[in-house]
């Protein structure tokens, strides 16, 4: 029955259903994520200059590993169990030691990556609303919402103008909560805000970083094991699975040896 309310549950199916905001499309299987790949420069391309090459997602098993000082590949345990902390904090246990994975970080990061993919190729399927939401909001905000329209659309977002400063949301992306919907909108266009002195990005990088932000897991969530494993999965089918766009790290990695130090062993 357990396992029943776990593939029932939204946040479960929202991970594994194709056409997902979050979903990880794959021309290969992923059997080989748990040999994780060492940290990289941060490096965070914007969406309109990243090679979307690099999401397909096709690397060959040794570009999972990270070869250890004593030449030992660094592996999560595949028969391990993910534990959660403090409702925000994943601990995966690898064959050295131990991850320690921000699952908002982790989200954002994969949410990003799929965003950028979808702005290039298809655009992320809309979930219609039964009773379509209108959305008063401030002038600025409107005039910015207008802008964002077009871009919006690609990623799942059905919106419509309905006269001077309103807005009726006709559909958004599946993993918006039903009910939800003029929060996200709203709160998006905060992140979005932040990014405005950012010169260096172009309209639609700042919205996909927003929106990457706005709809990842928040601290707070639990996550079933189900869940915890399929967010380490799909992290480190990334490309760049150790930084958030922003550049912050989404998992720390605790080796043995270094324990054992810390405790004077």
């Amino acid at each position: 029955a357990k396992k029943e309310q776990t593939a029932a549950s939204s946040l479960y199916q929202t991970f594994t259903q194709k056409n997902q905001a979050h979903f990880i499309e794959s021309k290969s299987d992923l059997k080989h994520w748990k040999d994780f790949f060492p940290a990289r420069e941060k490096d965070c391309s914007p969406a309109d200059d990243i090679n979307t090459d690099k999401l397909e997602y096709e690397q060959s098993p040794s570009s999972f590993a990270t070869a250890s000082p004593s030449g030992q590949a660094l592996k999560i345990l595949e028969d391990a169990d993910l534990y959660q902390i403090h409702f925000t904090y994943l601990v995966a246990p690898t064959n050295q030691g131990f991850l320690l994975i921000h699952q908002q970080a982790a989200h954002e990061r994969i949410l990003y990556e799929r965003y950028v993919h979808v702005a290039k190729e298809k655009p992320i399927a809309t979930q219609r609303s039964l009773f379509p939401l209108t959305v008063p909001l401030s002038t600025a905000d409107a005039i910015l919402l207008l802008d964002l329209l077009p871009d919006l659309k690609l990623l799942g977002y059905e919106i419509e103008s309905s006269g001077k400063d309103s807005f009726v949301i006709q559909g958004t992306p599946a993993d918006v909560e039903q009910g939800n919907e003029q929060r996200a909108i709203e709160q998006m266009l905060e992140q979005y805000k932040h990014f405005s002195s950012e010169v260096r990005f172009s309209k639609r990088e700042k919205l996909i970083r927003s929106m990457a932000w706005q709809h990842s897991i928040k601290p707070g969530k639990g996550l079933s094991q189900k869940e915890m494993k399929l967010l380490a999965e799909q992290l480190f089918a990334c490309s760049q699975p150790n930084i958030t766009p922003s550049g912050n790290p989404t998992y720390i990695a605790f080796k043995r040896d270094y324990l054992e130090r810390m405790f004077g062993k």
